[in-house]
Protein backbone atom coordinates (compact mmCIF):
# COMPACT_ATOMS: atom_id res chain seq x y z
CA UNK A 1 0.00 0.00 0.00
CA UNK A 2 1.01 3.59 -0.65
CA UNK A 3 0.12 5.30 2.62
CA UNK A 4 -0.35 8.91 3.66
CA UNK A 5 0.31 9.40 7.38
CA UNK A 6 -1.48 12.32 9.04
CA UNK A 7 0.30 13.51 12.17
CA UNK A 8 4.00 13.48 12.99
CA UNK A 9 4.12 13.25 16.79
CA UNK A 10 5.03 10.43 19.14
CA UNK A 11 2.04 8.23 18.25
CA UNK A 12 2.97 8.58 14.60
CA UNK A 13 6.44 7.12 15.25
CA UNK A 14 4.92 3.81 16.33
CA UNK A 15 2.50 3.74 13.42
CA UNK A 16 5.27 4.40 10.90
CA UNK A 17 7.20 1.42 12.25
CA UNK A 18 4.15 -0.82 11.79
CA UNK A 19 3.76 0.38 8.21
CA UNK A 20 7.42 -0.14 7.37
CA UNK A 21 7.49 -3.61 8.90
CA UNK A 22 5.85 -4.91 5.71
CA UNK A 23 7.90 -4.57 2.55
CA UNK A 24 4.81 -4.06 0.38
CA UNK A 25 3.98 -0.83 2.22
CA UNK A 26 5.41 2.56 1.41
CA UNK A 27 4.87 5.89 3.16
CA UNK A 28 4.42 8.43 0.36
CA UNK A 29 3.42 11.49 2.39
CA UNK A 30 3.54 12.94 5.90
CA UNK A 31 0.99 15.63 6.73
CA UNK A 32 1.27 17.76 9.86
CA UNK A 33 0.43 21.37 10.61
CA UNK A 34 4.03 22.08 11.56
CA UNK A 35 4.57 22.38 7.79
CA UNK A 36 3.41 25.55 6.05
CA UNK A 37 3.25 24.30 2.46
CA UNK A 38 3.27 21.05 0.52
CA UNK A 39 6.72 20.05 -0.69
CA UNK A 40 8.28 17.00 -2.32
CA UNK A 41 11.73 15.93 -1.24
CA UNK A 42 13.62 12.63 -1.33
CA UNK A 43 10.58 10.72 -2.59
CA UNK A 44 8.21 11.95 0.11
CA UNK A 45 5.52 14.62 0.22
CA UNK A 46 5.37 16.75 3.37
CA UNK A 47 2.85 19.44 4.10
CA UNK A 48 0.05 20.72 6.34
CA UNK A 49 -3.06 18.62 6.85
CA UNK A 50 -5.00 21.02 4.64
CA UNK A 51 -2.88 19.85 1.68
CA UNK A 52 -4.57 16.42 1.76
CA UNK A 53 -6.82 17.44 -1.12
CA UNK A 54 -3.79 18.24 -3.29
CA UNK A 55 -2.62 14.66 -2.82
CA UNK A 56 -6.07 13.33 -3.66
CA UNK A 57 -6.01 15.31 -6.92
CA UNK A 58 -2.78 13.61 -7.97
CA UNK A 59 -4.87 10.52 -8.67
CA UNK A 60 -2.61 7.93 -7.04
CA UNK A 61 -4.00 4.83 -5.34
CA UNK A 62 -3.54 5.95 -1.75
CA UNK A 63 -4.45 4.65 1.66
CA UNK A 64 -4.57 6.98 4.64
CA UNK A 65 -4.07 6.73 8.39
CA UNK A 66 -4.67 9.40 11.02
CA UNK A 67 -1.70 8.88 13.35
CA UNK A 68 -2.93 11.08 16.20
CA UNK A 69 -3.75 9.71 19.64
CA UNK A 70 -6.36 12.33 20.59
CA UNK A 71 -9.81 10.95 19.79
CA UNK A 72 -11.54 14.28 19.15
CA UNK A 73 -8.74 15.41 16.86
CA UNK A 74 -8.88 12.15 14.87
CA UNK A 75 -12.61 12.57 14.27
CA UNK A 76 -12.20 16.24 13.35
CA UNK A 77 -9.53 15.46 10.75
CA UNK A 78 -11.56 12.61 9.26
CA UNK A 79 -14.57 14.89 8.93
CA UNK A 80 -12.60 17.74 7.34
CA UNK A 81 -10.83 15.57 4.76
CA UNK A 82 -14.11 13.94 3.75
CA UNK A 83 -12.75 10.65 2.41
CA UNK A 84 -14.80 7.48 2.93
CA UNK A 85 -13.77 5.06 5.68
CA UNK A 86 -12.74 2.56 3.01
CA UNK A 87 -9.85 4.81 1.91
CA UNK A 88 -8.15 4.35 5.29
CA UNK A 89 -5.71 1.55 6.04
CA UNK A 90 -6.21 -0.81 8.98
CA UNK A 91 -2.77 -1.45 10.48
CA UNK A 92 -1.96 -4.53 12.53
CA UNK A 93 1.35 -5.23 14.28
CA UNK A 94 2.74 -8.65 13.48
CA UNK A 95 2.67 -9.72 17.16
CA UNK A 96 -1.06 -8.97 17.63
CA UNK A 97 -3.33 -11.99 18.18
CA UNK A 98 -6.70 -11.48 16.50
CA UNK A 99 -9.55 -14.00 16.37
CA UNK A 100 -10.77 -14.83 12.87
CA UNK A 101 -14.30 -14.02 14.06
CA UNK A 102 -13.35 -10.51 15.22
CA UNK A 103 -14.06 -7.51 12.97
CA UNK A 104 -11.83 -4.45 12.56
CA UNK A 105 -12.92 -1.07 11.23
CA UNK A 106 -11.10 1.04 8.65
CA UNK A 107 -8.35 3.36 9.84
CA UNK A 108 -7.88 1.50 13.11
CA UNK A 109 -4.46 0.60 14.47
CA UNK A 110 -3.74 -2.60 16.40
CA UNK A 111 -0.45 -2.28 18.28
CA UNK A 112 2.13 -4.84 19.43
CA UNK A 113 1.17 -7.72 21.75
CA UNK A 114 -2.53 -6.98 21.74
CA UNK A 115 -5.20 -9.69 21.93
CA UNK A 116 -8.61 -9.37 20.28
CA UNK A 117 -10.77 -12.40 20.96
CA UNK A 118 -13.82 -14.12 19.47
CA UNK A 119 -16.61 -11.97 18.00
CA UNK A 120 -15.12 -8.70 19.24
CA UNK A 121 -16.01 -5.69 17.10
CA UNK A 122 -13.61 -2.77 16.64
CA UNK A 123 -14.91 0.43 15.01
CA UNK A 124 -13.28 2.85 12.58
CA UNK A 125 -10.25 4.98 13.51
CA UNK A 126 -9.83 3.25 16.86
CA UNK A 127 -6.51 2.60 18.61
CA UNK A 128 -5.88 -0.67 20.43
CA UNK A 129 -2.58 0.23 22.04
CA UNK A 130 0.36 -1.90 23.14
CA UNK A 131 -0.52 -4.99 25.17
CA UNK A 132 -4.26 -4.28 25.43
CA UNK A 133 -6.76 -7.15 25.71
CA UNK A 134 -10.20 -7.10 24.12
CA UNK A 135 -12.09 -10.19 25.18
CA UNK A 136 -14.92 -12.06 23.45
CA UNK A 137 -18.04 -10.19 22.32
CA UNK A 138 -16.73 -6.72 23.20
CA UNK A 139 -18.06 -3.87 21.07
CA UNK A 140 -15.80 -0.87 20.58
CA UNK A 141 -17.13 2.07 18.58
CA UNK A 142 -15.35 4.60 16.34
CA UNK A 143 -12.59 6.97 17.56
CA UNK A 144 -11.94 5.03 20.78
CA UNK A 145 -8.44 4.73 22.29
CA UNK A 146 -7.47 1.81 24.52
CA UNK A 147 -4.18 2.86 26.13
CA UNK A 148 -1.38 0.33 26.77
CA UNK A 149 -2.40 -2.76 28.76
CA UNK A 150 -6.04 -1.80 29.12
CA UNK A 151 -8.22 -4.89 29.60
CA UNK A 152 -11.82 -5.26 28.46
CA UNK A 153 -13.29 -8.50 29.78
CA UNK A 154 -16.19 -10.23 28.02
CA UNK A 155 -19.05 -8.34 26.35
CA UNK A 156 -17.89 -4.85 27.33
CA UNK A 157 -19.33 -1.98 25.26
CA UNK A 158 -17.28 1.17 24.60
CA UNK A 159 -19.16 3.98 22.87
CA UNK A 160 -17.76 6.52 20.40
CA UNK A 161 -14.76 8.62 21.31
CA UNK A 162 -14.03 7.19 24.75
CA UNK A 163 -10.54 6.96 26.24
CA UNK A 164 -9.61 3.94 28.35
CA UNK A 165 -6.45 4.68 30.32
CA UNK A 166 -3.31 2.58 30.63
CA UNK A 167 -3.78 -0.53 32.73
CA UNK A 168 -7.51 0.04 33.28
CA UNK A 169 -9.80 -2.98 33.65
CA UNK A 170 -13.50 -3.16 32.84
CA UNK A 171 -15.45 -6.15 34.20
CA UNK A 172 -17.81 -8.19 31.99
CA UNK A 173 -20.91 -6.66 30.50
CA UNK A 174 -20.30 -3.05 31.51
CA UNK A 175 -20.68 -0.05 29.22
CA UNK A 176 -18.70 3.16 28.81
CA UNK A 177 -20.70 6.00 27.24
CA UNK A 178 -19.67 8.32 24.41
CA UNK A 179 -16.62 10.53 24.90
CA UNK A 180 -16.04 9.30 28.44
CA UNK A 181 -12.65 8.81 30.09
CA UNK A 182 -11.52 5.93 32.30
CA UNK A 183 -8.38 6.83 34.21
CA UNK A 184 -5.16 4.83 34.17
CA UNK A 185 -5.28 1.80 36.44
CA UNK A 186 -9.01 2.16 37.17
CA UNK A 187 -11.26 -0.85 37.75
CA UNK A 188 -14.71 -0.28 36.26
CA UNK A 189 -17.49 -2.29 37.96
CA UNK A 190 -20.43 -0.03 36.99
CA UNK A 191 -21.52 1.56 33.71
CA UNK A 192 -19.88 4.92 32.96
CA UNK A 193 -22.18 7.65 31.53
CA UNK A 194 -21.28 9.65 28.45
CA UNK A 195 -18.85 12.58 28.81
CA UNK A 196 -17.84 11.61 32.33
CA UNK A 197 -14.50 10.66 33.86
CA UNK A 198 -14.03 7.69 36.18
CA UNK A 199 -10.92 7.02 38.26
CA UNK A 200 -9.77 4.65 40.98
CA UNK A 201 -10.42 1.10 42.16
CA UNK A 202 -13.31 0.61 42.13
CA UNK A 203 -13.82 3.45 39.68
CA UNK A 204 -15.86 6.47 40.80
CA UNK A 205 -17.17 9.36 38.73
CA UNK A 206 -15.60 12.79 38.98
CA UNK A 207 -16.63 16.07 37.31
CA UNK A 208 -18.26 16.32 33.91
CA UNK A 209 -15.97 17.45 31.11
CA UNK A 210 -17.96 20.67 30.69
CA UNK A 211 -17.18 21.56 34.32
Amino acid sequence: MNIVVIGEGGHSKVIKEIIRSKQANQIVAMLDDKYTALMYKDGLYKGPISSAHHLIELGHELKWVIAIGNNERRKSIFTKIGLPHEDYATLIHETAVISPSASLGHGSVIMANTVINADAQIGHHTIINTGSIVEHDCQIADYVHLAPKATLTGAVVIREGSMIGAGATIIPGKQVGEWATVGAGATVIHDIPSCRTAIGTPAILIQKKSE
